[in-house]
């Protein structure tokens, strides 16, 4: 009993350590994708139908305005950021896309789900919006 006493808390140990280093593990974008530039203009238009986009996709995890505060986002096992923050915004385009196209552990990919490349970027463009 003792055994699995010690099993059992090795194995919680070992599955939040794994948990805590995902969240803390940096997401490393390639440098030729991190310096692709947005090919759409930021518009209204542009905005508007990433805010739509943001709507079925995004938002239950992310928040309607990008705080990490969806529904599903306590259901998650990485918090989703704060897209209004400089540590978002700071990114480029280009990781921006790589990131929603790629996805990684709970951040699904993208890539299928919304084909056109152009709707993706119109994503971007709304992110862009959520600055404070």
């Amino acid at each position: 009993m003792k055994k699995l006493s010690v099993l059992s808390l090795i194995v919680v140990f070992i599955t939040t350590a794994s948990f805590t280093l995902l969240q803390t593990k940096p997401w490393n974008v390639p440098a030729d994708k991190a310096k692709a530039a947005n090919p759409v203009k930021t518009s209204a238009a542009s905005i508007a139908e990433g805010k739509t986009l943001w709507s079925t996709h995004c938002a239950s995890c992310h928040g309607k305005t990008g705080l990490g505060d969806g529904s599903k986002a306590t259901t998650l096992e990485t918090a989703p950021p704060d897209f209004s923050k400089a540590a978002f915004q700071g990114q480029t385009d280009g990781s921006i896309f790589y990131k929603t196209a790629e996805g990684r552990g709970d951040m699904p990919s993208f890539k299928k789900k919304i084909a056109d490349q152009e709707d993706i970027w119109n994503l971007v463009n709304f992110m862009r919006s959520l600055k404070k």
